[in-house]
């Protein structure tokens, strides 16, 4: 269906009307607009009063004015074709995914499609098609190494996000884990922005179910500039609920010059601190030794902060004002064409 966006420009409609019956006419004049002189030497011809027959063209150029006129209004008044109305999901979270990058991260424990991958090439896998589920989230990222920065801010592109965790390289930020920096980093991100559209717009801060961190993590903290206690607890008072999740297998077989050695390649791991901040916080601690159990965690994590499913709906537009506009001025360009063409030059 055709609507207007500004139905009230219509009551601009009758101004040319109420122009001509307010203002007082101009009186007549003998008088030239113009004078020049000598120019009684050129012998122009004297104007005569229109011919009756002449009233056709007038009634025709006020009628194509006219139609000008109700043209440039309807224009101004922004029509535009709907659509039919979609359901648009909304859950009102904000959710941060926080990445470790550290060196650790090289080790190739896991297995993806029968092949043997690096810890980060299983996170971008499953952590992918999860950012992919939040219908509605507003979802960002947090790389972190040696330090922490924001790769994405929170928004609803979640395809624009999992590119950039798909272009997620190793060692960048540092090959150290500052877990603190990382923790602090999304605090202040997520008391800084604006609330999401579910949360009601008289609340400066969204409520602590609606902001959410997932750490992802393989070692201990050992950078930064702040402990992830200290971190956990500024989360907690900020209302921002954080998932800690520790990879790593358990075991790994080595080949080495005396045959084969099984190691732990988690060693470094401390389980101890990612529980703590996923309990000072209100979340939970997830262990993923494999892809399997990622996999899982992340589903888990989908029944944990599901998707809201509300009641809205929403209309797509396609703007129409261009077609009237484009009619308005090409009745314009001829009526001034007509004006210095027809009309006796004085």
């Amino acid at each position: 269906m055709i609507d207007l966006a500004w139905p009230w420009g219509l009551l601009f409609l009758p101004l040319p009307w109420m122009g001509r019956w307010l203002l007082p006419a101009v009186p007549p004049s003998g008088k030239a607009a113009l004078h020049i002189p000598g120019a009684a030497l050129w012998h122009f011809p004297a104007r005569t009063a229109p011919a009756a027959h002449s009233r056709s063209p007038l009634l025709w150029l006020r009628t194509l004015a006219l139609l000008t006129w109700i043209l440039l209004v309807l224009a101004a008044c922004q029509p535009q074709w709907l659509g039919e109305a979609l359901p648009v999901a909304s859950s009102g979270r904000d959710l941060l995914l926080a990445v470790d990058l550290s060196g650790s991260m090289e080790t190739r424990d896991f297995i993806l499609e029968k092949q043997t991958v690096d810890r980060l090439t299983a996170i971008k896998q499953v952590a992918g098609a999860f950012i992919e589920r939040r219908h509605g989230d507003r979802v960002g990222l947090i790389l972190f190494g040696s330090n922490a920065y924001l790769q994405a801010p929170f928004t609803f592109d979640r395809r624009t996000v999992q590119t950039f965790l798909a272009e997620a390289v190793i060692g960048l930020p540092g090959k150290e884990t500052a877990i603190g920096d990382a923790i602090a980093l999304a605090v202040k991100k997520s008391t800084e922005i604006p609330a999401s559209p579910a949360a009601p717009a008289a609340s400066p801060v969204v409520p602590a179910q609606r902001r959410v961190l997932l750490l992802l993590t393989d070692g201990a903290n050992n950078a930064g500039q702040i402990t992830p206690l200290q971190a956990a607890q500024l989360a907690a008072t900020a209302g921002l609920r954080i998932y800690t999740i520790g990879i790593g297998a358990d075991e790994l077989q080595i080949r080495t010059l005396f045959g084969t050695r099984t190691v732990n390649p988690s060693a470094d791991l401390d389980e101890e601190a990612l529980t703590a901040i996923a309990t000072r916080t209100g979340g939970r601690y997830f262990r993923a030794r494999d892809t399997i159990a990622l996999q899982e965690i992340h589903q888990l994590l989908d029944q944990l902060e599901p998707v809201v499913q509300e009641a809205q709906r929403f209309r797509p537009f396609i703007p129409l004002f261009h077609w009237p506009l484009a009619v308005a001025l090409f009745l314009g360009a001829g009526l001034c064409t007509w004006e210095a063409l027809a009309r006796p030059w004085r």
